[in-house]
């Protein structure tokens, strides 16, 4: 099942869903370790220049996965949710991406204040639009860097909330995300 259901996500959500998290958490690692490096070391050019192509391949699947959302709306909540439960659930989601594009998009703004364009692994360039503004990279970097911790703290308690629904709940949120196809009763909510 490609799309997702009333009751279960489909493939594409869920592909996306972890890809999209694997690549975060190795951009945020790549990101820490990258800045200690000093100019002599063999990665020092090298560590920015993917870490910037992966920011832009990231982006466009920031923008397919939220399109992706509108073309195949998740499933619905789980009966036993409470409305303050489905509305946090909501948000939280909302400002996880919505802390992404920003992140982005400051990287962006790090990588073109010298003017010149990012290169994505030798396949395209992304044009500099914005340059010459004096303090861009330093101010888009400070911004960068708390939006980054920002995101995985957020994610963090993403996944948190994810285990408390699969071992103290004990309902099928996990599951659901994982690709199970179960159905949505349980025993508890008979």
């Amino acid at each position: 099942m490609w799309r997702n259901s009333t009751q279960h996500f489909g493939i594409v959500s869920i592909f996306m869903h972890w890809l999209m998290a694997l690549v975060i958490y190795g951009m945020f690692a790549l990101g820490l370790w990258m800045v200690g490096l000093g100019y002599y070391d063999g990665w020092y050019h090298d560590a920015p220049e993917i870490h910037k192509g992966i920011g832009i391949l990231l982006f466009a699947a920031l923008l397919l996965r939220v399109g992706w959302r509108f073309i195949s709306p998740p499933p619905k909540p789980l009966p036993g949710y409470s409305p303050a439960v489905r509305r946090s659930a909501t948000a939280a989601h909302w400002m996880l991406y919505s802390l992404l594009i920003v992140l982005l998009i400051s990287g962006y703004l790090i990588s073109t204040a010298d003017g010149k364009a990012i290169s994505v692994f030798g396949w395209f360039d992304v044009p500099a639009l914005f340059s010459g503004a004096g303090q861009q990279a330093d101010l888009a970097g400070a911004i960068h860097l708390w939006l980054a911790w920002g995101l995985v703290l957020l994610s963090a308690l993403h996944a948190l909330a994810a285990l408390k629904h699969h071992f103290i709940d004990r309902d099928v949120t996990l599951k659901r995300m994982l690709g199970y196809r179960i159905p949505l009763t349980s025993e508890k909510e008979k």
